[in-house]
C-alpha cells in the first residue's frame, strides 16, 4: 500500500511539473528563412489548397519529423483578411496547413448570428476518409477567419500528449448553442466546462470515426452536432475525448477576455491566460470577440514587439516610383462646419506632392461663409487638376448623404483606383501623405492625426459592448508615437483612403454613411466591419498610419514673427516707466479680429468682475466713442494690443499715463503695451479725431 501511495504521489508531482514547463516555456523560432523547403503534400484530399510551409535550414530531421506528424485542416470557401492573417501566423511557425473547399460557395448559414457551420463538418468527413489508416498522424482542425497561432507545432504536439487522450476539443466558459444541455456536461472543479467547436485536436483514426458519423445538412450546426457526442458517456469514453479545460492550446476569447493579456518576448509576443497561467497556441476570436482579436494579432505573434517594432509595415507594398504611371485619385473635401484656416487647406491640397492630373476633387460645403474660399481657389487653380466639382449649402445635403454621394463618384468610375475622403479640418503637414498611403496597398488605411498636446486622434482602439469609444492599453503609446507601426483598429475618421476595387466589390452597395442614430464616419466604419469575415480591420477596415499635426499653421497665420524675439533677445521697448512695448500678432490676426468684431457687431462697454482673465475689443470713433476718460483697470497687468494701424486707417489717438506725463500716440499694428492697472498707471484713451480705431484688451487678475 505504501508503494502505491509513493507512486501516486510521484506521478500527480510529475504531471504538476510538465504543466509549469510547457505553460512557461516560450520557444522563440529563428526567422524564416528565404530558401524554404516545401513539406511533403498530402495527396487525395477533397476540395483541398495545399499551403506550403518552410523548414529552418538550421533544424534537425528529428524536428521536421515532430512537424510531419501534425496536419492543420481548416475550412474556407474564400481568401479573406482573415484567412491570410491566419496563414500568415501558421507559416511564421511553419505548420503544414490544407484549406477545405475554397472556392466553394458557402451554405453553411450565418455563424456570426445564428447556428450553422455543418459545411466544415461535411468537408472535414471528406478530407478525412484518405488519412484515417495514419494512426500517428495528429490533425488539428481549426476555424481560419477568426483565429490565430501563437505557437508553433513542437508546443501542440507537446501539450496534446501531456492531455493523454485521443481528442482535445477548445473549451469555454459559455454554452452555445442549446443552453439546455448545460447540466449535461461533467463537472469540472477548474476550468472551461463546455465544448467548442473551433478547436479539435486528435489522432486521424479517431477524428474520423467523430465527423464520418455526420449526416445532416451544411447549414445545420457544428457545434450542436460535436457536443452531442461528447455528452454521450458512451462515445465520450470510446472515443477518449476531452476538452482542454485550461486553456493550454485553445484560448477562446468569448467571455474571456478579461483573463488573457499580452505577454512580450525578445523574439515574439505570447497570449498568456491570467486564470490558469497558460500559455495557448490557438488564439480563436469567437462570439462577440472579433475586434479583440484584432487588437492581439496587431501583436502576436511577431507583428510587433518592442525590440523590432514593426514586423509586417512593408509587407506587400508598392512602389509607385516602379509603375508606369500614378493611379488616379478621387479626392473627397468635406467643409461641414465653419472651419479656420480653410485658405491654407487648399493649399496644402495644392502641394501635395502627387501629380494633379491624377487627382479629382470634390468638395462638399455645407457653410455659406466659405464659398467665397471656394471659390478663390477654383479661380486661381481652375487648370490645375483633372476636375474640380462643388457641392453647395444649396443642396442641402446632410453629412451622411454628401460622403455617399462622394465615395460613390469614385465606385461609379472605373478608372478610379483610390477615394481619399479628407475633412476640411484635418491639415496634412507631410506633402508625401498621399504616395504614402497608397504605398502601404491596403484596403482602407488612413494616417494617424493628433491635436497638439492632447490625446485626441481621429482612431479608436477599442468599442464599448454599445459600440461607442473604450481606450485600448496601447492607445496612448500610439498617440505619442511610442508604438509605431500599421495598426488594425475599429474605428477612425476624418481622413482615410480606400481602394476602389473594394467599394466596386465588398463596398458596392450605395449607403454606408447614414445608419440609425450613429454619425457618419461611424455608420461607415460599423458597416465595413460587417462587410466579410475579417477587419484588416473582420473586414475592409481602416489602420493608422503616424503623422503628427502641430500647431505650425496657427504660429504661422496669426503671430507676429518676431515674437519669439521677445524670449530669446529681449526685444521689447518700455516706452513709458513701467510699460512694456512688444509685438504679438500679424497683420492677419488683426484683420480677422476686428472682422469678427464688425460681423457680431454688439457694441457695448460691459463690465467684468471675480478673479479671471477678461478679454474684450475696443473701437473708438469720432461721432461715437472717441476718447476714454482717465481711470484705473480693474486688472493687476492690462495687455492692450493695436489692431489696425494710425494715420492709415485713423488720426489721433493713444494713450496717457497721468503720474508719469507720458503717452504712447503711434500705436504700432500687432504690438501690444502691458502696464500695471491698479493703483500706480491711471490712464485714459486719447481722443481719435478721424477714422475708426481698434484695439484688444486683456485685464489679467492673477
Amino acid at each position: 500500500m505504501e508503494y502505491l501511495k509513493f507512486c501516486f504521489v510521484f506521478s500527480c508531482w510529475m504531471k504538476f511539473a510538465n504543466s509549469i514547463y510547457s505553460t512557461d516555456t516560450l520557444q522563440a523560432p529563428a526567422p524564416i528563412p528565404k530558401d524554404c523547403t516545401l513539406l511533403r503534400a498530402w495527396d487525395g484530399l477533397v476540395g483541398m489548397h495545399v499551403w506550403p510551409a518552410c523548414l529552418r535550414q538550421e533544424e534537425s530531421v528529428s524536428g521536421k519529423s515532430q512537424r510531419e506528424k501534425l496536419l492543420v485542416l481548416t475550412v474556407a470557401t474564400e481568401e479573406t483578411d482573415g484567412f491570410l492573417r491566419f496563414m500568415q501566423s501558421a507559416n511564421y511557425f511553419n505548420y503544414t496547413v490544407k484549406v477545405l473547399g475554397m472556392g466553394e460557395a458557402w451554405k453553411g448559414g450565418d455563424v456570426g448570428r445564428s447556428i450553422g457551420g455543418g459545411q466544415k463538418v461535411r468537408l472535414l468527413k471528406e478530407a478525412m476518409e484518405s488519412l484515417t489508416d495514419q494512426e500517428d498522424l495528429v490533425v488539428l482542425s481549426v476555424d481560419s477567419y477568426d483565429l490565430i497561432f501563437a505557437g508553433g507545432p513542437e508546443e501542440i504536439l507537446r501539450k496534446f500528449q501531456q492531455a493523454n487522450h485521443k481528442v482535445l476539443f477548445a473549451a469555454e466558459g459559455l454554452i452555445w448553442p442549446d443552453k439546455r444541455l448545460a447540466d449535461k456536461y461533467p463537472s469540472v472543479r477548474s476550468g472551461k466546462r463546455y465544448l467548442n467547436s473551433g478547436g479539435i485536436i486528435g489522432y486521424a483514426p479517431y477524428i474520423n470515426r467523430i465527423v464520418s458519423q455526420w449526416n445532416l445538412h451544411d447549414n445545420d450546426d457544428d457545434q450542436l452536432f460535436y457536443t452531442k457526442l461528447y455528452l454521450d458517456p458512451l462515445q465520450r469514453e470510446k472515443l477518449n475525448m476531452t476538452l482542454d479545460h485550461k486553456c493550454q492550446i485553445f484560448q477562446n476569447l468569448n467571455g474571456a477576455i478579461d483573463e488573457v493579456l499580452l505577454k512580450f518576448g525578445t523574439a515574439r509576443v505570447r497570449v498568456r491566460n491570467t486564470a490558469y497561467d497558460s500559455l495557448p497556441v490557438v488564439i480563436h476570436g469567437n462570439g462577440n470577440t472579433k475586434i479583440y482579436l484584432n487588437y492581439l494579432a496587431n501583436y502576436v505573434p511577431n507583428a510587433w514587439n518592442y525590440e523590432h517594432g514593426c514586423s509586417h509595415c512593408n509587407d506587400d507594398v508598392v512602389d509607385l516610383s516602379q509603375l508606369q504611371a500614378y493611379p488616379n485619385v478621387l479626392v473627397g473635401v468635406f467643409i461641414e462646419q465653419p472651419t479656420p484656416f480653410l485658405p491654407e487647406f487648399f493649399q496644402r491640397l495644392l502641394t501635395l506632392d502627387y501629380p494633379k492630373d491624377k487627382l479629382k476633387v470634390f468638395v462638399h460645403n455645407n457653410e455659406v461663409y466659405h464659398e467665397k474660399h471656394i471659390q478663390k481657389f477654383w479661380e486661381e487653380n481652375r487648370n490645375v487638376f483633372n476636375s474640380f466639382k462643388v457641392v453647395g449649402p444649396e443642396e442641402n445635403l446632410s453629412q451622411g448623404e454628401a460622403r455617399n454621394m462622394g465615395m460613390d463618384l469614385c465606385r461609379r468610375d472605373a478608372t478610379c483606383d483610390y477615394y481619399f475622403s479628407i475633412d476640411s479640418d484635418v491639415m496634412l503637414t507631410n506633402r508625401q501623405t498621399l504616395k504614402l498611403l497608397i504605398e502601404q496597398n491596403r484596403k482602407i488605411i488612413g494616417p494617424l492625426v493628433t491635436r497638439h498636446g492632447k490625446l485626441w486622434s481621429n482612431f479608436w482602439g477599442a468599442l464599448s459592448l454599445d459600440g461607442y469609444y473604450a481606450r485600448s492599453e496601447d492607445y496612448i503609446d500610439i498617440v505619442q508615437r511610442k508604438r509605431m507601426g500599421v495598426w488594425n483598429i475599429p474605428y477612425m475618421a476624418h481622413v482615410y483612403l480606400v481602394k476602389g476595387t473594394v467599394l466596386r466589390n465588398e463596398l458596392k452597395e450605395r449607403n454606408y454613411f447614414v445608419l440609425e442614430k450613429l454619425d457618419p464616419d461611424m455608420a461607415l466604419c460599423r458597416n465595413a466591419r460587417e462587410m466579410t469575415s475579417h477587419r484588416e480591420k473582420d473586414s475592409p477596415s481602416p489602420e493608422s498610419f503616424h503623422m503628427l499635426r502641430p500647431p505650425k499653421d496657427w504660429k504661422e497665420k496669426y503671430i507676429h514673427q518676431n515674437y519669439t524675439r521677445i524670449f530669446s533677445e529681449n526685444h521689447m521697448e518700455e516706452p513709458c516707466p513701467d510699460v512694456f512695448w512688444f509685438p504679438v500678432f500679424s497683420e492677419k490676426a488683426c484683420d480677422e479680429i476686428v472682422e469678427e468684431m464688425e460681423h457680431y457687431g454688439s457694441w457695448s462697454g460691459g463690465k467684468h468682475e471675480g478673479y479671471a482673465i477678461m478679454n474684450f475689443v475696443v473701437k473708438y470713433t469720432p461721432g461715437r466713442q472717441a476718447y476714454l476718460r482717465p481711470h484705473h483697470d480693474s486688472s493687476t497687468f492690462t495687455i492692450n494690443i493695436a489692431l489696425n494701424n494710425k494715420d492709415i486707417d485713423f488720426q489721433g489717438g493713444g494713450c496717457r499715463f497721468h503720474r508719469y506725463n507720458c503717452s504712447i500716440e503711434s500705436p504700432r499694428k500687432g504690438w501690444s503695451f502691458m502696464h500695471p492697472g491698479r493703483l500706480t498707471h491711471l490712464h485714459e484713451g486719447l481722443p481719435t479725431t478721424n477714422g475708426t480705431r481698434y484695439i484688444a484688451v486683456s485685464f489679467i487678475d492673477p
